[in-house]
């Protein structure tokens, strides 16, 4: 996190003295544990990963194929879609159960929702019990994918929340290697269990959740809204500050949730989903929000997320061995390139992030479809059997290779900051509620995507990937113009780039100055004041 000066709504402190002399490494003392309770948050998006790449996996086994009929158009888009679907159903009641309950509350109940959604895609009969069972697990995932980031983010250490909110959505790629593979080991099995086995391993991480929730911390932004200061205070004391009372950083960090808190409910008498539209700063969130949730899913990456199999057959690569292998590698390769993405999100900073990934997905895409047409082209002359008598390997080949590089573009922004740059960017009262906006926009882009990919590929195979070289550029241009850099900012001072409200501040803590004057000012007030508006300035 980059040297500054935050301020607090009520004070100004110099964020480089606090952390002075502090061990700030992950792997040492209460952060350490601190760490191993944010990654158990963390493996809700390995859910949500494995589920995709389980898909695509599942449709390269000719066991699966024969037991439900070789779905294929509309009926694979209802395969895939239906999950998504299941999701958008549990939205409206998930902000609810997050900020009524609390965020693990929340992750235990998806959980052991999903846990029943997997019983029955393991156990499945017929079409109609698979598809049934896969909505579940979409209702329940939505809970968990409502609530994670929200704990993840709130309760992190000041200088380590950008990159593990970063690592939250590139979690979905370990969920992804885990599916690849066992759909690799499982495929020569000459059964069902060749398909089952990995769909009872999807309920793993919820196990692991419904063990472990309950034996966390729960949010202290959340315990402060709901009245429980010294719950917060004393989580704070124990993981921020291994174990000291008398630590100056559990005092800002207190004070600066408690204004925080205050100044947004003087704002948003409710935190209804209407106040997410109200206000030029909330509006132009909402605008980005619900933008990088269609970016996340229309950039072109849902052709391989869930039909590698169309896309590889659409160059020659038909056999199975080989295109589970395929999906193996790539998964591997892409949570190598997403973590690369989340630690260098305070180094890089997320607006020259954003620009770099969308500038390399459209040139990669467009070599992508150039050489597809080169490859279909050649293949057009086949023999008695149907296979291509002079088919363009290169240009398969350099489709393949297209396929890895656009990834490592997509995985530097549209993995890591679809979910940290949301939560950042939105003030506590209205964070839940905007996630699920977030979350909605991100299904609806996958309902339209797992439903008409597998029909546009089959009608129109290369040609529909012109549409998203055309998509990737006007990411692009939308990344330039709306994107705000956050890096080395608090929560609370995001807030204020996005409202605009430094005079406000100002007043406020004027305001509060004289408060102390009449002894009503928590103990550490003087030495802050003494900062006097610096953090201000900087905004400015």
């Amino acid at each position: 996190m980059a040297d500054h000066v935050v301020n607090t709504g009520r004070v100004t402190v110099d964020m480089a003295a606090l952390m002075q002399g502090r061990d700030t490494r992950f792997y040492k003392g209460s952060l350490a544990k601190l760490t191993g309770i944010i990654l158990l948050a963390l493996i809700t998006s390995m859910t949500n990963g494995y589920d995709g790449s389980m898909m695509n996996g599942l449709q390269t086994l000719s066991q699966w194929q024969g037991y439900f009929g070789t779905p294929q158009g509309s009926l694979l888009g209802i395969f895939n879609a239906i999950q998504s679907i299941g999701g958008i159903a549990g939205l409206p009641f998930a902000a609810f159960v997050a900020d009524r309950f609390g965020r693990r509350q929340a992750i235990f109940f998806g959980s052991c929702i999903m846990l029943v959604g997997v019983a029955l895609q393991t156990a499945a009969q017929n079409i109609g019990m698979f598809i049934g069972a896969r909505f579940i697990i979409g209702f329940g995932l939505t809970f968990a994918c409502a609530a994670a980031p929200l704990l993840i983010t709130e309760l992190s250490f000041p200088t380590h929340r950008g990159p593990l909110t970063s690592l939250y959505n590139s979690s979905w790629y370990l969920g992804s290697i885990v599916a690849a593979w066992s759909t690799y080991g499982t495929f020569r099995i000459g059964n069902d269990w060749s398909w089952r086995i990995p769909s009872l391993l999807q309920g793993l991480p919820s196990i692991a959740q419904v063990a472990l929730i309950l034996f966390i911390p729960e949010s202290p932004r959340w315990l402060m809204d709901k009245g429980r200061e010294e719950q917060a205070r004393a989580i704070l004391v124990k993981y921020h500050c291994n174990g000291d009372h008398e630590d100056p950083l559990v005092t800002y960090e207190v004070d600066e949730i408690r204004m925080a808190l205050q100044l947004e409910r003087e704002a948003n008498s409710s935190s209804s989903f209407k106040s997410l539209f109200v206000g030029k700063g909330n509006q132009r969130r909402m605008l980005v929000i619900i933008a990088i949730a269609f970016f996340s899913q229309w950039s072109g990456n849902g052709l391989v997320s869930y039909y590698l199999h169309s896309v590889l057959s659409g160059i020659g690569i038909k056999d199975t061995q080989t295109q589970t292998l395929i999906n193996g590698i790539l998964n591997i390769f892409n949570y190598a390139t997403a973590i690369f993405g989340a630690l260098t999100v305070d180094k890089i900073g997320r607006r020259p992030l954003f620009l770099i990934s969308t500038a390399g997905m459209t040139i990669c895409f467009s070599i992508w479809t150039a050489c597809s047409a080169i490859y279909t082209k050649s293949a057009a002359d086949v023999d008695a059997a149907g296979d291509p008598i002079h088919p363009n390997k290169s240009a398969g080949n350099a489709v393949l290779a297209m396929i890895f590089l656009f990834y490592m573009f997509y995985n530097l922004a549209m993995s890591p900051l679809l979910v940290a740059y949301t939560v950042e960017i939105l003030p506590y009262r209205i964070r839940a509620k905007g996630l699920i906006i977030m979350n909605l926009a991100v299904n609806c882009a996958l309902v339209f995507n797992q439903y008409a990919n597998p029909v546009a590929l089959k009608a129109i195979t290369w040609h529909y990937y012109l549409v998203f070289c055309v998509f990737t550029a006007f990411e692009f241009v939308f990344c330039y113009f709306f994107i705000i850099e956050t890096k080395g900012h608090s929560l609370e001072e995001i807030a204020v780039l996005f409202d605009g409200k430094v005079d406000e501040l100002k007043q406020r803590t004027e305001q509060l100055e004289l408060a102390e004057k009449e002894n009503v000012m928590s103990p550490g007030f003087d030495e802050d004041k003494k900062l006097g508006f610096a953090g201000v300035q900087h905004l400015e």
